[in-house]
């Protein structure tokens, strides 16, 4: 059966088919523009493209990156959620409590949610979701079998001979082996998703593309690498302010197209509903420097910024065992001091970013987060007299006998690096590129194997905690890529883990501002979110993780032509 009969048969919603990225644009926008039917307009699809070009799996388990997060959080839920402001949130948990020695988390369930329509289930009914369903979901991602990329969230953390006891249909219990007071931002994650257990077991490994929840969209079709469809959950279980039934939309259908050029072109003739973010040229061909549209593009469609929690940044080996390091410059606290106040973080957010970034002078921590500090001053300003000074305090005046020092990079980040080759050439810093693939360039780091690199990190909750591990010495890399070690700040990591919000956020900072004083890292820029949509489109949140939430978009009338 041809994908479009699929589309006739099983959505009617044929007015645009997306198809993959080896077909000519032209030719694209030809079968699009031949899709119409006047069925359309009683439908409302959302079309949204994955510009990445594929989607590796719907099996929550393996929701490793955006696009995967992105579809997951359509067709399930997790127990809480994250919302725009970072406030953690109910969903399938109304409430939940810690114990007072803050190992045993009770989260007390709806009692009126579904899973989707299922020919696994009696009848092929959704049947209902209960406390031993996310027991079973949260089991399967520490299951060795199952092999989750999502193993870590729990790996250390919950205890190991009884970690989720489901007390009765609408009580689960999550007991740790040590205090970890982030767990129920933790639980937030898309990894967290709750699945049926009839429906895993029968497909295993096929689950990736068998997916069934209790989310506001359910699975319709998937011609991988070229096309997937959602439809409404005429059952799902949330509701409005006002008491109407979500989602609005219909169904969401969504296209594997690998360019953002083409992903642009297709959205500026109303073929695609929502972008997220700009690169290349399309970024300075839509914005001016100061982050705003320019004015040939305003008022043709809607441009939206958010807080995002990520953190670009540039890292340093500090491992001194590592006989790589050895007559490395960076192997000085001193020099990597002198690399942090020898950039200027504004200029590479004005004319890099256009903008679309916040210069992060203020730690590692970023804007936005729970324990980041607007007034800190551990971070580094621009400050090129600090940095000569503590080169010629590290043996180095000027830069002299300072071998150069060689930064791996992908790409898409050569013109950053070769700014930031510019600045420190002022005070006397040869640093020479290395351009590497982004996959290859994670090897690297994960073995230890680069000496400075290019890197970035994106929260996986609201809680600082999931930065500061970063320069924990027990961890290996990921998340140390730096290989980063102080008993100080392993010490004050573990007193964190179990105090109060307030306490605790206090003593975030101060293990950033240590953290910082050694300069493993150059933090260099706290992101921002651009989205973009057509102006008929209403109600797409997203919170600072990036996590789009469709529930309560809403769609007047049809897509600009």
């Amino acid at each position: 059966m041809t994908l479009l009969k699929k589309l006739l048969l099983k959505t009617k919603l044929t007015k645009h088919l997306p198809l993959g990225s080896g077909l000519s644009c032209s030719f694209l926008l030809l079968i699009l523009a031949s899709c119409h039917t006047p069925t359309d307009s009683s439908k409302k699809v959302f079309y949204l493209n994955i510009s990445s070009g594929y989607l590796e799996s719907m099996d929550p388990a393996y929701a490793k990156d955006l696009n995967m997060m992105w579809i997951d959080h359509m067709v399930y839920n997790t127990l809480v959620e994250t919302d725009e402001h970072l406030h953690t949130v109910p969903s399938l948990a109304k409430s939940w409590e810690v114990s007072t020695d803050g190992l045993i988390y009770t989260f007390h369930l709806r009692s009126d949610v579904y899973f989707h329509d299922d020919p696994q289930f009696p009848g092929g009914k959704g049947r209902r979701m209960t406390s031993s369903d996310v027991a079973y979901s949260f089991g399967r991602i520490i299951d060795p079998k199952v092999a989750s990329t999502g193993a870590w969230i729990f790996n250390g953390h919950v205890n190991e001979a009884h970690p989720f006891v489901a007390l009765d249909d609408t009580t689960l219990q999550v007991r740790l082996r040590t205090p970890f007071r982030p767990l129920p931002q933790l639980l937030s994650m898309p990894y967290c998703n709750v699945v049926p257990h009839e429906v895993a077991d029968r497909w295993g490994k096929d689950f990736r593309n068998h997916p069934c929840g209790t989310g506001p969209f359910q699975f319709t079709y998937w011609d991988e690498d070229n096309a997937l469809g959602l439809r409404r959950n005429p059952h799902y279980w949330e509701h409005d302010s006002v008491g109407n039934a979500l989602p609005y939309l219909d169904a969401v259908q969504v296209s594997f197209i690998d360019s953002k050029a083409t992903e642009f072109q297709l959205f500026l003739q109303g073929k695609v509903d929502f972008i997220n973010g700009v690169l290349g040229a399309s970024k300075d061909l839509i914005l001016a420097k100061d982050g705003t549209l320019k004015k040939e593009y305003q008022g043709k469609f809607a441009m939206h910024q958010s807080t995002y929690l990520n953190t670009e940044y540039i890292g340093f080996l500090t491992d001194t065992t590592n006989p790589l390091l050895k007559g490395e410059p960076t192997a000085d606290p001193l020099v990597r001091r002198a690399i942090n106040y020898a950039i200027d973080r504004r200029k590479i957010v004005t004319y890099f970013k256009n903008g679309m970034g916040i210069p992060a002078i203020q730690g590692f921590i970023p804007a936005g987060m729970p324990g980041y500090d607007a007034t800190a001053n551990y971070g580094y300003n621009y400050d090129p007299a600090k940095a000569l000074q503590l080169l010629a305090q590290a043996g180095h005046p000027y830069g002299k006998g300072l071998k150069p020092i060689t930064i791996q990079v992908p790409n898409n980040y050569e013109d950053i690096a070769n700014f930031i080759a510019g600045e420190l050439q002022e005070v006397g810093i040869t640093l020479k590129l290395e351009l590497i693939q982004a996959n290859v360039l994670k090897q690297q780091m994960s073995a230890s194997k680069a000496l400075c690199f290019r890197a970035q990190w994106l929260a996986d909750y609201p809680d600082a905690e999931t930065y500061l591990v970063v320069f924990n010495s027990r961890f290996p890399a990921p998340p140390n890529y730096t290989r980063f070690s102080n008993p100080t700040f392993d010490q004050w990591y573990d007193q964190s883990l179990n105090l109060p919000d307030t306490a605790r956020w206090q003593l975030y900072r101060r293990m950033d501002s240590l953290a910082m004083s050694y300069a493993p890292i150059i933090p260099l820029y706290y992101e921002r979110i651009i989205h973009f949509t057509q102006n008929n489109i209403t109600g797409l949140h997203s919170n600072p993780m990036n996590l789009i939430d469709l529930k309560e978009v809403k769609k007047k009338g049809p897509m600009t032509q």
